[in-house]
Protein backbone atom coordinates (compact mmCIF):
# COMPACT_ATOMS: atom_id res chain seq x y z
CA UNK A 1 0.00 0.00 0.00
CA UNK A 2 1.59 3.31 -0.92
CA UNK A 3 -1.25 5.86 -0.09
CA UNK A 4 -4.36 5.76 2.44
CA UNK A 5 -7.14 8.15 1.70
CA UNK A 6 -9.99 8.39 4.03
CA UNK A 7 -13.34 9.93 4.15
CA UNK A 8 -15.61 11.24 6.79
CA UNK A 9 -18.15 13.83 7.76
CA UNK A 10 -19.30 12.31 11.33
CA UNK A 11 -16.64 13.67 14.02
CA UNK A 12 -12.95 14.77 14.64
CA UNK A 13 -10.19 13.44 16.41
CA UNK A 14 -6.46 13.79 15.68
CA UNK A 15 -4.39 11.78 14.77
CA UNK A 16 -7.07 11.03 12.43
CA UNK A 17 -8.86 7.58 10.69
CA UNK A 18 -6.20 7.84 8.37
CA UNK A 19 -3.21 7.38 10.80
CA UNK A 20 -5.74 4.63 12.60
CA UNK A 21 -5.34 2.30 9.36
CA UNK A 22 -1.94 2.52 9.38
CA UNK A 23 -1.38 1.65 12.68
CA UNK A 24 -4.07 -0.71 12.44
CA UNK A 25 -2.86 -2.77 9.86
CA UNK A 26 0.36 -2.65 10.21
CA UNK A 27 1.30 -0.58 6.55
CA UNK A 28 4.61 1.23 5.86
CA UNK A 29 4.93 4.21 8.57
CA UNK A 30 5.79 6.16 5.41
CA UNK A 31 2.34 5.61 3.28
CA UNK A 32 1.29 8.46 2.07
CA UNK A 33 -2.15 9.36 3.81
CA UNK A 34 -4.91 12.09 3.52
CA UNK A 35 -8.17 12.75 4.66
CA UNK A 36 -11.51 14.45 3.15
CA UNK A 37 -13.41 15.32 5.92
CA UNK A 38 -17.18 17.12 5.79
CA UNK A 39 -18.20 17.09 2.42
CA UNK A 40 -21.22 14.56 3.10
CA UNK A 41 -22.67 12.09 0.83
CA UNK A 42 -20.42 12.44 -2.15
CA UNK A 43 -17.09 12.36 -0.71
CA UNK A 44 -16.56 8.88 -1.96
CA UNK A 45 -16.37 10.42 -5.90
CA UNK A 46 -13.37 13.33 -4.58
CA UNK A 47 -11.56 10.27 -2.97
CA UNK A 48 -11.72 8.07 -5.60
CA UNK A 49 -11.06 10.54 -8.38
CA UNK A 50 -7.89 11.76 -5.95
CA UNK A 51 -7.24 7.68 -5.67
CA UNK A 52 -7.35 8.05 -9.78
CA UNK A 53 -4.85 10.62 -10.42
CA UNK A 54 -2.26 9.01 -7.80
CA UNK A 55 -2.35 5.77 -9.88
CA UNK A 56 -2.60 7.58 -13.44
CA UNK A 57 0.87 9.45 -12.44
CA UNK A 58 2.20 6.13 -10.96
CA UNK A 59 1.43 3.14 -12.15
CA UNK A 60 3.08 1.22 -9.21
CA UNK A 61 0.85 3.25 -6.69
CA UNK A 62 -1.46 1.37 -4.40
CA UNK A 63 -3.85 3.55 -3.09
CA UNK A 64 -6.60 2.00 0.12
CA UNK A 65 -9.90 4.47 -0.12
CA UNK A 66 -11.48 4.13 3.29
CA UNK A 67 -14.94 5.95 4.03
CA UNK A 68 -16.44 5.47 7.33
CA UNK A 69 -19.81 7.43 9.00
CA UNK A 70 -21.00 7.06 12.10
CA UNK A 71 -24.07 9.02 11.76
CA UNK A 72 -26.01 7.56 14.53
CA UNK A 73 -23.99 9.49 17.03
CA UNK A 74 -25.67 12.77 15.69
CA UNK A 75 -29.33 11.22 16.54
CA UNK A 76 -31.10 14.25 18.16
CA UNK A 77 -34.13 14.66 19.55
CA UNK A 78 -36.51 17.07 17.62
CA UNK A 79 -39.80 18.64 16.66
CA UNK A 80 -38.40 20.00 13.53
CA UNK A 81 -39.17 17.92 10.20
CA UNK A 82 -36.11 18.33 8.67
CA UNK A 83 -34.11 16.98 11.62
CA UNK A 84 -37.00 13.80 12.29
CA UNK A 85 -36.02 13.13 8.53
CA UNK A 86 -32.40 13.15 8.80
CA UNK A 87 -32.88 11.15 11.99
CA UNK A 88 -34.92 8.34 10.15
CA UNK A 89 -33.09 7.82 6.57
CA UNK A 90 -29.60 7.41 8.08
CA UNK A 91 -27.05 4.89 9.64
CA UNK A 92 -23.63 3.89 10.39
CA UNK A 93 -21.58 2.44 7.56
CA UNK A 94 -17.74 1.81 6.81
CA UNK A 95 -16.63 0.99 2.90
CA UNK A 96 -13.39 0.16 1.54
CA UNK A 97 -11.66 -0.11 -2.13
CA UNK A 98 -8.22 -0.68 -3.27
CA UNK A 99 -7.62 1.17 -6.23
CA UNK A 100 -4.11 0.14 -8.78
CA UNK A 101 -3.11 1.17 -11.87
CA UNK A 102 -1.60 -2.54 -11.74
CA UNK A 103 -2.29 -5.55 -13.97
CA UNK A 104 -5.28 -7.36 -12.10
CA UNK A 105 -5.06 -10.23 -14.77
CA UNK A 106 -8.74 -10.04 -15.65
CA UNK A 107 -9.88 -10.49 -11.60
CA UNK A 108 -13.33 -8.73 -11.24
CA UNK A 109 -13.09 -5.10 -10.53
CA UNK A 110 -14.06 -1.41 -11.47
CA UNK A 111 -12.05 0.43 -13.58
CA UNK A 112 -12.43 4.22 -13.30
CA UNK A 113 -13.28 6.00 -16.19
CA UNK A 114 -13.98 9.53 -15.63
CA UNK A 115 -15.57 11.83 -12.76
CA UNK A 116 -16.65 15.28 -12.91
CA UNK A 117 -18.64 17.66 -10.46
CA UNK A 118 -21.78 20.01 -10.73
CA UNK A 119 -22.79 22.28 -8.16
CA UNK A 120 -26.33 23.27 -8.96
CA UNK A 121 -27.84 26.96 -9.61
CA UNK A 122 -30.37 27.03 -6.34
CA UNK A 123 -29.90 24.65 -3.31
CA UNK A 124 -27.44 26.03 -1.44
CA UNK A 125 -29.57 26.02 2.45
CA UNK A 126 -31.38 23.11 0.84
CA UNK A 127 -28.48 20.24 2.49
CA UNK A 128 -26.48 21.37 5.16
CA UNK A 129 -24.07 19.96 7.96
CA UNK A 130 -23.56 22.91 10.96
CA UNK A 131 -22.47 22.79 13.90
CA UNK A 132 -24.90 24.41 16.62
CA UNK A 133 -25.30 25.00 20.32
CA UNK A 134 -25.90 21.39 20.87
CA UNK A 135 -23.60 19.24 18.63
CA UNK A 136 -23.98 18.92 14.65
CA UNK A 137 -27.51 19.77 12.93
CA UNK A 138 -28.24 18.23 9.76
CA UNK A 139 -30.05 20.31 7.44
CA UNK A 140 -32.24 18.08 4.58
CA UNK A 141 -34.62 19.98 3.56
CA UNK A 142 -38.19 17.97 1.70
CA UNK A 143 -37.53 19.82 -1.51
CA UNK A 144 -34.08 18.43 -2.14
CA UNK A 145 -36.03 15.72 -4.82
CA UNK A 146 -37.56 18.31 -6.51
CA UNK A 147 -34.29 20.26 -6.83
CA UNK A 148 -32.30 17.04 -8.07
CA UNK A 149 -35.58 16.61 -10.31
CA UNK A 150 -35.00 20.18 -12.37
CA UNK A 151 -31.14 19.66 -12.41
CA UNK A 152 -30.08 16.05 -13.14
CA UNK A 153 -29.93 16.21 -16.63
CA UNK A 154 -27.61 19.25 -16.63
CA UNK A 155 -25.17 17.33 -13.84
CA UNK A 156 -24.96 14.34 -15.70
CA UNK A 157 -24.39 15.97 -19.17
CA UNK A 158 -20.26 16.53 -17.99
CA UNK A 159 -19.63 13.31 -17.37
CA UNK A 160 -21.05 11.75 -20.41
CA UNK A 161 -19.51 14.01 -23.01
CA UNK A 162 -16.52 12.16 -21.91
CA UNK A 163 -17.62 9.66 -24.15
CA UNK A 164 -19.78 9.80 -27.29
CA UNK A 165 -21.09 6.21 -27.49
CA UNK A 166 -23.04 6.82 -24.24
CA UNK A 167 -23.80 10.85 -25.04
CA UNK A 168 -25.69 9.00 -28.39
CA UNK A 169 -27.68 6.40 -25.94
CA UNK A 170 -30.98 6.65 -24.11
CA UNK A 171 -30.24 6.44 -20.41
CA UNK A 172 -31.74 3.03 -19.73
CA UNK A 173 -29.66 1.61 -22.23
CA UNK A 174 -26.40 2.56 -20.08
CA UNK A 175 -26.40 -1.17 -18.42
CA UNK A 176 -26.27 -0.16 -14.35
CA UNK A 177 -26.73 2.79 -12.30
CA UNK A 178 -25.13 3.57 -9.08
CA UNK A 179 -27.68 6.41 -7.63
CA UNK A 180 -26.54 7.45 -4.04
CA UNK A 181 -29.69 6.84 -2.24
CA UNK A 182 -30.33 9.63 -0.12
CA UNK A 183 -33.89 8.68 0.01
CA UNK A 184 -36.92 6.87 -1.75
CA UNK A 185 -38.00 10.28 -2.51
CA UNK A 186 -34.42 10.71 -4.48
CA UNK A 187 -34.61 7.13 -5.86
CA UNK A 188 -38.21 8.02 -7.40
CA UNK A 189 -37.49 11.33 -9.05
CA UNK A 190 -34.12 9.83 -10.77
CA UNK A 191 -35.94 6.79 -12.24
CA UNK A 192 -38.54 9.02 -13.27
CA UNK A 193 -36.85 11.86 -14.98
CA UNK A 194 -34.28 9.55 -16.75
CA UNK A 195 -36.72 6.96 -17.85
CA UNK A 196 -34.70 3.98 -16.28
CA UNK A 197 -36.34 0.65 -15.84
CA UNK A 198 -36.94 -0.47 -12.37
CA UNK A 199 -34.70 -3.04 -12.17
CA UNK A 200 -31.84 -0.65 -13.06
CA UNK A 201 -32.59 1.10 -9.31
CA UNK A 202 -32.76 -1.83 -7.31
CA UNK A 203 -29.25 -1.91 -5.99
CA UNK A 204 -29.80 1.17 -4.74
CA UNK A 205 -33.22 0.34 -3.67
CA UNK A 206 -31.88 -2.74 -1.71
CA UNK A 207 -28.88 -0.41 -0.08
CA UNK A 208 -31.35 1.81 1.09
CA UNK A 209 -33.65 -0.69 2.69
CA UNK A 210 -30.92 -2.84 4.43
CA UNK A 211 -29.06 -0.08 5.74
CA UNK A 212 -30.11 3.48 5.36
CA UNK A 213 -28.20 6.20 4.28
CA UNK A 214 -24.75 6.30 5.43
CA UNK A 215 -23.36 9.06 3.88
CA UNK A 216 -20.42 8.81 1.87
CA UNK A 217 -19.72 5.18 2.63
CA UNK A 218 -23.59 4.28 0.52
CA UNK A 219 -22.50 4.53 -2.86
CA UNK A 220 -19.33 2.48 -2.34
CA UNK A 221 -22.02 -0.01 -0.82
CA UNK A 222 -24.20 -0.17 -4.14
CA UNK A 223 -20.92 0.00 -6.80
CA UNK A 224 -20.36 -3.29 -4.45
CA UNK A 225 -23.89 -4.83 -5.48
CA UNK A 226 -23.57 -4.38 -8.82
CA UNK A 227 -20.32 -5.80 -9.53
CA UNK A 228 -21.21 -8.57 -7.09
CA UNK A 229 -24.24 -9.45 -9.44
CA UNK A 230 -24.61 -13.12 -10.70
CA UNK A 231 -23.25 -13.38 -14.53
CA UNK A 232 -22.37 -10.40 -15.26
CA UNK A 233 -19.64 -9.77 -17.78
CA UNK A 234 -17.22 -7.29 -18.26
CA UNK A 235 -17.10 -4.21 -20.79
CA UNK A 236 -20.22 -3.08 -18.81
CA UNK A 237 -20.90 0.74 -17.99
CA UNK A 238 -21.79 2.26 -14.77
CA UNK A 239 -22.80 5.48 -14.20
CA UNK A 240 -23.25 6.66 -10.80
CA UNK A 241 -24.43 9.88 -9.14
CA UNK A 242 -24.09 11.25 -5.43
CA UNK A 243 -25.74 14.45 -4.21
CA UNK A 244 -24.57 16.39 -1.10
CA UNK A 245 -24.25 19.48 0.44
CA UNK A 246 -24.11 22.70 -1.75
CA UNK A 247 -25.90 21.26 -3.89
CA UNK A 248 -23.40 19.57 -5.30
CA UNK A 249 -24.00 16.45 -7.55
CA UNK A 250 -20.75 14.18 -7.96
CA UNK A 251 -20.93 11.90 -10.93
CA UNK A 252 -18.69 8.97 -12.03
CA UNK A 253 -18.47 6.63 -14.88
CA UNK A 254 -17.03 2.86 -14.43
CA UNK A 255 -16.75 -0.03 -16.47
CA UNK A 256 -16.85 -3.71 -15.22
CA UNK A 257 -13.78 -5.91 -15.68
CA UNK A 258 -13.80 -9.57 -15.57
CA UNK A 259 -16.96 -11.58 -15.27
CA UNK A 260 -19.19 -12.82 -12.49
CA UNK A 261 -20.24 -16.40 -12.34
Amino acid sequence: MTHVITVSCTGFFSPGPDYRIVRGLDLNPSVQRYHLGFMGCYAAFPAMRQAKTICDADPDAVVLVVSVELCSIHVRVSNDPDTILGSSLFGDGAAAAVITGRDLNGERALQLDHFETVITPVGEEAMAWNIGDNGFEMVLGTYVPKIIDAHIVDALAPLLAHDQTLEAREYREIEHWAIHPGGRSILDKVEAKLELGADQLVPSREVLRRFGNMSSATVMFVLKEILEQPGSGGGERICSMAFGPGLTVETGLFTTVGANP
